[in-house]
């Protein structure tokens, strides 16, 4: 995936790589999602394709109805024998996009197939605000509303995106023409915090509506620890701000880091301070200006990906990390810079640098191992998904999980070198935290400074606004110099 097309790749712990929505709903509803939580139109065409070249439509002409159709409904479908009792799928792009008519096709028959009470078809529309007349225009939704009732879907529920409040006479109007009940029409507001939405929707009735429809039993929902995080949020004192740069090379979309810009929050929210974020642009940081670029900064961090672009800017970021004790957290390649950064700087193996973007390298700190190489000819790719980690006793790793064992998540080819482990240890590049066996190095950590850790793994995947990744919690805490 293209960060500046997708934004990150967001990924599960059994190893899907998807696109960022997936994150926002873990983060909301603190539910680990796997694979079959998210459906491209690629798996669906690729799944359909083997089934006919395996035989199993007995040499039919193969179409988009029913074969496609029925392919998107069986992976709805597919969660009635589990544990599940409501499925919310979303349907991603806009009403009358070529590439959802299939999709939407899908849908429409799941109305037809199960009972009324057991389908509920929610539509989430914008009613654009025109600041010269000061009013809302709800011709805009009207025509989607129409365009899917063309395709034979009626929306249950409408969830209208404004910046304002919606008049009674709006409200009336999109029921009146869009064939929906007044108290289906609910206010999607702009929210001064994000994770502020749910308590708006349920003030503005939405479950109440989804219940009702669904002829679900009526209860009265404890969200009270929410509503205390969000009290907490908005208590912050506005004052109490520390600066933290993200230095990465996909710094043109915000969407290409967004899990680690909101782990950053969720730390703030967690030391009760706010968290400004800038992204800074890894390519245009050199030798000669890493300290005008940075020095304004309480934090920094550097982030994953892929390729050799910005990678200098990286290094030379890190050194002025390690060398200015400024907190820093390098995470996936951040962390592999980390180690190419303390081999070229301090062992003074000035070649240094990894396989991956120097082939040739006489120094390899960071390659693929022996055992990635065979797996690689078998078709493999990368080491994705939820791994276990032990850290070190007594290890800044180890304060700051409280753990002697973790689970991160995992996305990358490339692994430290462990021909260098004894040289980077004896010099001060410590490993805090590896695979079960010893072998795979996951946490390096350097003693003697405020705050400088690295992981091979991704912490912020896991973080939620009530429950922040540590690592994250640490360099927020490391900016206020208290002791982590």
């Amino acid at each position: 995936m293209n960060p500046y097309e997708h934004g990150e790749v967001f990924v599960t712990d059994d190893g899907a790589e998807t696109d960022l929505d997936l994150g926002h709903y873990e983060r909301f509803i603190n539910e680990n999602l796997t694979q079959n939580s998210s459906i491209t139109m690629g798996k669906i065409y690729s799944s359909v394709i083997e089934k006919e070249r395996r035989g199993e439509y007995l040499g039919k002409t193969v179409q988009v109805i029913p074969h496609i159709t029925n392919e998107i409904k069986e992976k709805i479908y597919g969660f009635e024998e589990t544990d599940t009792d409501i499925v919310i799928t979303e349907i991603g792009g806009t009403v009358g996009d070529i590439e959802g008519l299939s999709i939407i096709e899908a849908i429409r028959q799941v109305g037809l197939e199960k009972n009324p009470e057991d389908v509920l078809y929610i539509h989430v529309t914008l009613l654009p605000y025109i600041s010269g007349s000061n009013e809302l225009k709800s011709k805009p939704t009207q025509h989607s509303v129409k365009e899917l009732q063309s395709f034979g879907i009626k929306p249950d529920i409408l969830v209208c995106r404004t910046e304002i409040d919606i008049p009674d006479s709006i409200r009336e109007k999109l029921a009146l023409f869009c064939n929906v009940r007044k108290s289906s029409v609910i206010q999607n507001k702009t929210a001064d915090c994000l994770y502020a939405v749910p308590l708006m929707l349920e003030e503005e009735g939405l479950a109440r509506e989804v219940c009702n429809h669904l002829k679900l039993e009526k209860y009265i929902p404890d969200n009270s620890k929410w509503e205390n995080m969000i009290e907490n949020i908005r208590n912050i004192n506005k004052e109490n701000t520390v600066k933290i740069a993200i230095v990465g090379k996909y710094t043109k979309l915000e969407d290409s880091y967004i899990s680690v810009i909101e782990s950053l929050y969720h730390a703030g929210f967690a030391n009760n301070v706010n968290v400004k974020v800038d992204l800074v642009d890894s390519e245009k940081i050199t030798k000669e200006n890493v300290k005008d670029r940075l020095y304004i900064y309480d934090a920094i961090v550097v982030p994953g990906g892929f390729g050799n672009r910005g990678i200098e800017g990286k290094i030379q970021t890190i050194k002025y990390a390690r060398e200015n004790k400024i907190p820093f957290l390098g995470i996936c390649l951040g962390m592999q810079m980390a180690v190419v950064e303390f081999a070229r700087n301090v062992l003074n193996l000035k070649d240094a640098n990894s396989a991956e973007l120097e082939k040739n390298t006489k120094n390899p700190v960071i390659h693929i191992m022996e055992e990635q190489k065979e797996i690689d000819k078998k078709g493999g790719t990368m080491r994705l998904g939820a791994y276990p980690c032990v850290l070190k006793e007594k290890s800044l790793a180890n304060k700051l999980y409280v753990k002697s064992e973790i689970s991160e998540r995992h996305r990358h080819r490339y692994e430290y070198n462990n021909d260098y482990r004894q040289k980077l240890e004896e010099a001060g590049l410590k490993i805090s935290g590896t695979s079960p066996d010893g072998l795979l190095v996951e946490i390096v950590e350097i003693e003697n400074h405020p705050y400088f850790i690295a992981s091979q793994f991704h912490p912020e995947l896991k973080s939620r606004p009530n429950k922040p990744a540590p690592l994250f919690v640490g360099l927020v805490k490391a900016c206020l110099k208290k002791e982590v």
